[in-house]
């Protein structure tokens, strides 16, 4: 006699197989130097002036620049982050429709804590720190009790269950 339920789904009709749907493609990886904020000119009021990057924007621009994320972009990282320079520095001028598409950019980025998560980014010197070992730098548990034998003491819940 056969078992209850319903019989075994055709393996070629599952849905998950477990295996990649496409093939990734391995990329030659070249490091980027950062670009410079550029000189340009824009229109305003028919007249051509020399656009000025808010400081609040070259200090950003900067950040990315130092940051720990930078040692992994290439050129055209850097000339979508360039890009994403411009939004910042319409946010700053009180241009506030551009606030969205700045979160979404510079979250690609991992600029947060959150974004960091997402996109599985961790700072080697926090894995680092405790040199590789697993520890924090203190004495391991079986350093401080390893000589002492441990035992219970009387009146604890195994005391209380053997009586």
């Amino acid at each position: 006699m056969g078992g209850n339920g319903p019989a075994p789904k055709d393996p070629n009709r599952r849905q998950r197989r477990n295996k990649e749907a496409l093939p990734q493609t391995v990329l030659r990886w070249e490091r980027a130097e950062p670009p410079e904020l550029p000189d340009f000119r824009i229109e305003r009021d028919g007249d051509l002036v020399e656009f000025v990057w808010p400081e609040r924007t070259r200090e950003w621009w900067q950040m990315w620049i130092d940051s720990p994320q930078a040692e992994h972009f290439g050129s055209s990282d850097w000339q979508y982050l360039l890009d994403t320079a411009l939004i910042h520095a319409r946010l700053w001028r009180g241009d506030l429709s551009s606030a969205g598409e700045l979160r979404l950019r510079v979250a690609a980025f991992g600029a947060t804590p959150a974004d960091r998560a997402r996109l599985r980014m961790v700072f080697a010197e926090a894995d680092g720190a405790d040199g590789g070992s697993g520890r924090s730098g203190g004495p391991s548990a079986r350093e401080r009790y390893g000589a002492t034998k441990l035992r219970s003491l009387p009146g604890g819940k195994s005391a209380a269950a053997e009586e």
